[in-house]
This record gives structure tokens, sequence and C-alpha cells, in this order.
């Protein structure tokens, strides 16, 4: 079921997200420390006339990783490729894209935990060396033939680092983590976005909508989008304070970004299994979802907002969960094993 509140692309976002892109790092809102270390590495990687450091961004979808690629490369004054690891399957689909590139370019490959061992073995020489090995002929008369490759810089985007192989990790020369947004700068990006789209917004109605926003960028575009409609429809075209919680209340989303679906993760903890311990694929199966897409949408915000715990044992629902949602909490917390 697609969720209005997941930070995953839906076909919907494919336009806006192109209409509404910052293309420039000053007009990119948030996530302060990382633009600030960019900066600095775009200036002293042109101070040298030098294709920038290969570079990892990870953390939950929708935080704006393939925006902050796009602008990167436009920073650098670069063209950029862009691909996924799902879309690249052999070592000679990399090795076509990789020949194609020109000095400086930029590789833009997204969901690289998905690329496989041996397209990875393949990228190991090429961000290292800038060279490429190819195999001409079969049997006892096969010779390898390196080739040269142009500097390049590839930039790599993930929601699950884990997942990275370390070999791989370890040829970033740059690592980045991008966090949950605060609710200050996600008001300021539905100021320009309400802007670009020509909407007529309030400071209300605009505080309405990020505080709902679960702190991710495609997320407050999408809901600002739906109480656009609301408002055009039901109102006067105007988002004022009193028609974002309308709208807003409709579309089922609490005032900490929780739909539905949130809410059954939550009450199947607590009610089913105690508030747990309970493993992750006991939870997807009682709530018919997959395992991953629960660790990958669910639960992020969920623990930021300190509703759930990871445990060895499972996953716990907090005091907080049992407030939010107005059940008591009578459970006694399991005490914790000591060291001998």
């Amino acid at each position: 079921m697609e969720r209005i509140v997941s930070g995953k692309p839906r076909e919907e976002d494919i336009p806006l997200d192109t209409t509404l892109r910052p293309r420039r790092l000053v007009e990119y809102l948030g996530q302060e420390k990382v633009k600030g270390n960019l900066k600095i590495a775009i200036a002293a990687a042109k101070g040298r006339g030098e294709p920038l450091d290969h570079i990892l961004l990870y953390g939950p979808p929708g935080l704006g990783k393939t925006t902050l690629a796009h602008i990167i490369a436009a920073e650098m004054g670069v063209n950029i490729r862009t691909t996924s690891g799902p879309a690249v399957e052999r070592p000679g689909d990399i090795a076509a894209i990789l020949t194609s590139l020109k000095e400086a370019d930029a590789l833009f490959i997204d969901e690289i935990h998905r690329l496989s061992r041996a397209v990875e073995e393949v990228l190991y020489l090429a961000m290292e060396e800038f060279a490429l090995d190819i195999i001409i002929g079969k049997g006892p008369g096969a010779r390898s033939l390196r080739l040269s490759l142009p500097r390049f810089t590839l930039i790599g985007a993930t929601t699950r680092f884990a997942m990275l192989s370390p070999p791989l990790r370890d040829r970033f020369g740059a690592v980045y983590r991008l966090d949950f947004y605060e609710e200050e700068a996600i008001a300021g990006i539905i100021r320009r976005s309400a802007r670009i789209l020509g909407i007529e917004a309030e400071e209300a109605g605009v505080r309405e909508i990020a505080r709902r926003a679960r702190g991710t960028p495609r997320v407050a575009n999408r809901l600002l989008k739906r109480v656009r409609d609301y408002a055009q429809v039901m109102a006067d075209g105007v988002i004022t304070g009193a028609v974002a919680l309308e709208a807003l209340s409709r579309l089922e989303v609490d005032h900490l970004g929780l739909d539905d679906l949130d809410h059954k993760v939550l009450r199947t903890i607590i009610e089913k299994f105690d508030g747990g311990p309970v493993g992750l694929d006991t939870i997807a199966a009682s709530i018919s979802e997959e395992s991953d897409t629960i660790m990958d949408v669910y639960e992020p915000y969920l623990l930021q907002l300190g509703f759930l715990e990871r445990t060895p044992r499972g996953r716990v629902a907090t005091r907080h969960a049992y407030e939010h949602l107005g059940l008591p909490c009578e459970r006694e917390k399991p005490p914790q094993l000591g060291l001998f």
C-alpha cells in the first residue's frame, strides 16, 4: 500500500521533485553540517583543478540524496551520469558507463548497496586507479587489457549503509549521513515550494504541514500538494492553519506525522506481543508487510521519535508509544543482564 508519509519516491513525485529540486548549495535548506563540509571539499578540489573525492551519501529515503548529488555536480561545473544499483546487473554494464564518462564527470549510483559483487569488483579498480581490466579472447589465448579511465567522481547513495561491503565503503573519500530535518528547515522548504508552485500559504498553514512532514522534504512537498488541492476545492485557495489542519486530518496524518500504518505497527507490538521484544519478521507477518519495508520506511522515524527500541531480542515499544496511542503502560521493563 502506498503511503502519503512514506519517504520512498512515487510516480506522482517525479515531476514535482524535478520542479522543486534546488540547483545550488545556497538553495539547499537544512543538513548544515553536510553542506559545510561539502563547501570546503568543493572549493579545495576546484582550487587544485582536480575532481572531487568519491562521496557516499546515506540516510532514510526522501531526505535529498539525489538532489545533493546533482548539486555537487553543478557546483563543480561538471556533467553527471545517473543510474541505480538494480539497473547495473553485469560487469559489462558498469564498464560501458565508465568508458562513456569524460574527465572530471560525476557518476551517481542510487541504491548502491544493491550492486552485485561482480560489479563491485569492477568498481574497486576504477575508483582507486581510474582503470578498467578487460579480458580479450577465451581459453588459453585469453589476455587481459587495462584501459585508462578519465578521473571521475563516484557519488553513491544508500538507505542501507550496513549492507555495503567494507571494501566498497573504504574506497569513498567522504561519507556523509543525512538526518531528518528540523521543523524550521522543513517550514523553509515548504515556503520555497509554495512560492515556486504559486500557492498562497499563511504561516500557520506552513507550520501545520511542517509539523506532520516527518522531517522529510519529499513528504513535506507531497503534503503541500494535497493540502493545496483541498484548499482549492473546499476553501478559497489559501492554505490557512485551519485549512491545513482539516486537510491533514482527512488524510489521517496525526500531529507527529504518523499515519494509520505507523499506528498499526505500534499497536501490533503493544497489543499482540505485550509491547515486545518481538522479531522484525514476526511484525512483518502480522501486518502483511515486507521486513525490509518496515526497516527502511517505518522504523527510522519511529526510532527518531523514541517510540521504538531495537534490542538484541527484537523490537520493543517504549512508554512514549503507549502515551501517544492513549494506551496504559503497565508492563515492567525487563531487567538488563549484567556482565560477569
